[in-house]
């Protein structure tokens, strides 16, 4: 992507910059001409820069409330005009591009369950090319960065030049208090490789319920990210779809008013420099563990030679489980969560299974090759 054209001036006419958070809110879904006039009144002169509200949408189950359809359209852009509010809605394919276009709908976003799709990705930038019209890109259901990236890619590639990212979360089966698991990583690492890309988190998404919207929004803002796009109806325990996690306008400016806003940056010369000093036992900190974690995997490689004369297996389940065991009761007695330290010990035994294995095949206990290196 040319990061040039991926700067903050995206929609700088509503008040997108890093002194304030970009402010997304609609409902979930237009419901009727009705419903859409109330909400978006509800939101006038308020905080919020840009007003959404889905038009079709991809349910999974099909006897779910699949969207308004193109009727919607209008209504939404009339109660966006009413209100002094540009409006957003979500497209899934060529035929979406075209009636929202014809309509003057503001800006587009493009939903997880497309953006896991390259075909349909690539049919909305071809039906967009040198279209100048910002769009949003979620991020694909499942945890995958390069296909988060490859989307946005195709949308500069197709001559799109304001383009933002939007953090919904990540499908999961395992437990969570999550509709959608954070995987906070994924978008941090996206913003490091793209620091010019707006990029706005969907706590609405990512919660599926009211109780955690206000965390998963300071968590997000503390992360710097840029903005929030937020669910809000006026009826929320009678909406069609995705009740639990809409906001009515009372609850939805609390939470907003109650927000922490931070600086990337401060400008205090005492706490600079204080700053730098614990950045700097950080790294001196960071350089001992590496050491030694280089000698814990020599130590590895001659339990590799050693089972290599002795003709063992290189996995040893139950020394595998004694690891996990001690290291994580030591660890939570430290303070450490255990996710950190199982996803720790687990690189680690996969950093030592490598290890070990080049052993074994080469016999040389002095030179290893990760599989991306031979």
């Amino acid at each position: 992507m040319q990061k040039k054209v991926l700067g903050y001036e995206l929609l700088k006419d509503w008040g997108f910059g890093k002194s304030h958070p970009f402010i997304i809110a609609g409902p979930c879904g237009v419901e009727s001409e009705e419903q859409i006039h109330a909400v978006a009144k509800s939101l006038n002169n308020s905080v919020v820069h840009l007003f959404r509200a889905g038009i079709w949408k991809p349910r999974t189950r099909p006897d779910s409330f699949q969207g308004i359809g193109t009727v919607g359209l209008q209504w939404l852009k009339d109660a966006g005009n009413e209100n002094n509010l540009p409006v957003a809605v979500e497209v899934a394919g060529s035929k979406h591009v075209e009636e929202a276009l014809k309509t003057g709908i503001d800006v587009l976003w493009i939903g997880a369950r497309t953006t896991v799709n390259p075909f349909l990705v690539q049919e909305i930038a071809d039906s967009l090319r040198n279209v100048d019209i910002p769009v949003f890109v979620k991020n694909p259901v499942s945890p995958d960065l390069e296909l988060w990236i490859g989307a946005l890619e195709r949308l500069d590639r197709a001559g799109l030049h304001r383009i933002g990212a939007l953090h919904r979360g990540f499908s999961t089966y395992d437990s969570s208090p999550y509709r959608n698991i954070p995987n906070w990583q994924i978008p941090i690492e996206l913003k490091r490789r793209f620091p010019g890309l707006p990029l706005l988190s969907d706590p609405s998404h990512i919660c599926g319920n009211r109780k955690l919207i206000p965390s998963v929004s300071q968590t997000a803002l503390d992360l710097d990210f840029d903005g929030l796009m937020i669910e809000v109806h006026h009826d929320p325990d009678n909406a069609l779809s995705d009740k639990e996690q809409q906001l009515n306008p009372e609850l939805f400016m609390e939470i907003l008013s109650g927000l922490v806003i931070r600086k990337p940056s401060a400008e205090d010369v005492i706490f600079l420099n204080l700053l730098e000093e614990l950045r700097d036992r950080i790294d001196r900190i960071d350089e001992k563990i590496l050491m030694m974690i280089a000698d814990r995997m020599k130590v590895a490689r001659e339990i590799g030679m050693y089972k290599k004369e002795n003709n063992m297996t290189i996995l040893q389940v139950e020394r595998w489980n004694e690891i996990l065991r001690t290291r994580l009761r030591s660890g939570l007695r430290k303070d450490l969560t255990r996710e950190f330290v199982t996803k720790m010990y687990e690189l680690i035994h996969e950093e030592s299974i490598l290890h070990q294995t080049n052993v074994m095949n080469t016999g040389n206990m002095y030179e290893t090759k990760s599989s991306k290196d031979s």
